[in-house]
């Protein structure tokens, strides 16, 4: 099967054309050896679920330790915390059943589900009882949890934690989402009771973000399918898709694709300019999911607050003090430039935010131009 530019999920080896995810993100395997709980945030699509999966298999194949890849996607819309604890421990119980690196029937089976506020706790230091190895675990999409699970989550970790030199429990263990911790934190409603002064957010010692691609790895990336085929993506080319795109993988990805499988003839081997302008057009003509997504995020009021000013020429200020600014940086939309000043990510999303700012401007127009018949 021909290798092909993925824009639907994490890419894999023989597959995809794709370059090594830990390229982008270096020194985790020294955090894991120093026993340490940390976070790794970066925008949506970006390639965080791939880094997972290459180091899940890199740490389980080295034979020091068991490593756990561990999806929490499912949970987005669970509120309530013993429910959202039990889908945490069937997520996990799934993942282990399927796992090749791990013995069979290795969860834990008398567990004390009415215990909601230390089960998760125990079928973790289980886990580790039975194994002869340190655990790792990789938690993904754990920015997906609510509040309150989120919290019990959290607390049962930490409690975990703080007693390793006593007992079994997971030896390092990864936060993976949009957010950076602080932001996991800026979740929860301002209520001081709900967190008390045991914070269940000062286990992590570092937080990590997942960089994009430069220009020579865009390159690298793109070479991969003219060596395979003969269509050539030219120096001109390369830098057209990093300007417009600042390196953003699901939009090099997505630029690539739609010029090499739907725009350029295939006895053309030459790959034109025009393509990538053309293939820029369509994807946000098309509002593909990635679109779509940062289109709903143009909606929210905090995100609003950040974009509206910036598109319109105003600066803006670099406060991480911001709740706001955090958000929307952590997010992906806006980035800090050469001379230190807050631009939209890339111009593809400046122009997405435009024509968003702008229809929202004619509607208001409208609104106001037309008032509703009172009398109707």
């Amino acid at each position: 099967m021909s290798k092909y530019f993925n824009t639907e999920g994490p890419c894999v080896v023989g597959e995809h054309y794709m370059l090594p995810p830990q390229g982008r993100l270096q020194g985790l395997k020294a955090i894991i050896d120093a026993k340490r709980y940390f976070v790794i945030h970066a925008a949506r699509q970006s390639g965080k679920t791939t880094l997972l999966h290459d180091l899940w298999k890199e740490l389980n194949n080295a034979g020091d330790y068991y490593c756990l890849y561990c999806s929490l996607e499912t949970l987005d819309s669970i509120h309530d915390t013993n429910t959202g604890v039990r889908y945490i421990l069937n997520s996990l119980a799934s993942e282990l059943k399927f796992d090749p690196y791990f013995p069979a029937d290795i969860f834990p089976q008398d567990l004390d589900l009415t215990r909601t506020n230390t089960v998760l706790g125990d079928a973790l230091r289980m886990i580790c009882n039975q194994l002869d190895r340190p655990l790792v675990i990789l938690f993904d999409e754990v920015d997906c949890l609510s509040e309150e699970v989120l919290i019990s989550f959290l607390r049962q970790v930490r409690l975990g934690y703080v007693n390793r030199s006593r007992m079994p429990f997971v030896h390092s263990l990864a936060l993976v989402g949009m957010r950076n911790i602080r932001d996991f934190q800026g979740k929860i409603r301002g209520d001081l009771e709900t967190l008390k002064s045991a914070s269940p957010f000062n286990i992590v010692t570092r937080a990590k973000t997942l960089r994009n691609f430069t220009q020579i790895e865009i390159m690298q990336l793109l070479k991969q399918h003219g060596d395979a085929t003969g269509q050539q993506f030219s120096e001109a080319v390369v830098q057209t898709i990093f300007v417009n795109t600042q390196g953003q993988p699901w939009l090099v990805n997505a630029i690539a694709q739609e010029v090499v499988e739907r725009l350029l003839p295939e006895e053309e081997s030459r790959i034109q300019q025009e393509h990538v302008e053309k293939a820029i057009q369509t994807i946000i003509q098309n509002r593909d999911t990635h679109v779509e997504s940062l289109l709903k995020h143009l909606r929210e009021k905090r995100v609003q607050r950040i974009i509206e000013p910036l598109i319109l020429g105003e600066s803006i200020n670099r406060d991480p003090l911001n709740d706001d600014y955090s958000f929307v940086l952590d997010l992906g939309l806006i980035r800090v430039d050469e001379q230190k000043k807050v631009v939209p990510a890339n111009p593809i999303y400046a122009e997405v935010m435009l024509r968003v700012l702008s229809d929202s401007a004619q509607n208001s127009m409208i609104e106001n131009d037309y008032p509703p018949d009172a009398t109707a």
